[in-house]
């Protein structure tokens, strides 16, 4: 009886995130990883994604090490269309800085991205496959069509000046970043996101990266992820690992921690944090979407009722 309860709440989440495209009931936060989900916010809905961070780094070659924190905020807008969304990057560092030479405290901007996002292609477009209220072991066998992931497309300009303290010598204003963006959902609980991208390929600080994120849902409130970042440039080059969880508080309301460390000593880095995710969408309108009576397919409900009255318009004018 209690497995049959827990199919039937899955084929109503299923049901009810196929219906109402990109939005979905619970606020979906890229946090606490760095990867960014493919899917946006959904149209005239508002996200922000906040956090507190310590930061300890120690450079065996340079001798010198560093101990801070930090404060890092995304903002997120969809804007225009379900698929298309705006976001906007900060990341602000204060840290005491000690070397054989050189003793002093540091502060400044050390990311300002604005960007935007969009989702060139979703395979669930046409709905998910409805649950097998009746088969535990149809429900969780593997099935090929997981393998296709969603895919978008990012591009965004960094913004920095080369007076402040953590940018690189003679480092340009202005300079642009791209991405694409793969996100595969396996069964009702385990998503998988890879991030490619380039940034700063304009510049002589140029960096080819991915960012491996691996998500599993515990329970409605609980989940958890490790994750993966490679980072490959002629002026700096390195493999970080992260782990850590969220916590849905509301449906709008999540909060985070997380731990992050890389394995090496050039520079040996190490840093943590919690954070908090914050949905506001009382502007969002569903884009509902229903199957077509006449040949079975998923048309936009709006559309159809757009056409249908076209239809008898033409019908009573020819009258």
């Amino acid at each position: 009886m209690k497995k049959s309860l827990q199919l039937l709440q899955i084929a109503f989440f299923l049901s009810f995130s196929s219906l109402f495209a990109q939005h979905t009931d619970m606020i979906n936060s890229n946090r606490p990883g760095l990867s960014m989900a493919a899917f946006s916010v959904g149209k005239n809905v508002f996200q922000m994604e906040s956090g507190l961070y310590g930061i300890r780094e120690d450079h065996n070659l340079s001798r010198y090490n560093s101990n801070g924190f930090g404060f890092d905020l995304d903002l997120r807008y969809g804007f225009l269309f379900e698929q298309l969304e705006i976001i906007g990057n900060v990341k602000y560092q204060y840290d005491k800085y000690y070397s054989p030479l050189v003793e002093t405290t540091r502060s400044g901007f050390r990311t300002t991205t604005l960007g935007a996002k969009y989702l060139v292609y979703d395979p669930f477009k046409k709905g998910e496959d409805k649950p097998n209220l009746y088969s535990w072991k149809a429900n969780h066998k593997f099935k090929w069509k997981q393998l296709i992931p969603a895919v978008a497309v990012y591009a965004g300009m960094n913004f920095g000046f080369a007076n402040e303290d953590y940018a690189y010598p003679n480092e340009p204003s202005m300079s642009p970043k791209i991405m694409v963006i793969a996100q595969n959902h396996f069964g009702t609980r385990w998503v998988m996101v890879t991030n490619i991208f380039y940034d700063k390929f304009t510049t002589d600080y140029k960096s080819l990266g991915y960012i491996l994120t691996l998500t599993r849902g515990f329970n409605p409130k609980w989940s958890g992820f490790i994750e993966n970042q490679g980072i490959k440039g002629d002026y700096y080059a390195d493999s970080i690992f992260r782990i850590g969880a969220a916590y849905l508080l509301q449906n709008n309301l999540q909060v985070d921690a997380s731990i992050s460390k890389n394995f090496k000593d050039t520079p040996d880095i190490l840093y943590g944090g919690v954070g908090l995710s914050w949905r506001f969408d009382k502007k969002h309108k569903p884009v509902k979407i229903e199957n077509d009576e006449e040949g079975g397919k998923r048309v936009d409900k709006k559309k159809k009722e757009k056409k249908e009255k076209k239809r008898k318009d033409e019908v009573e004018g020819g009258e």
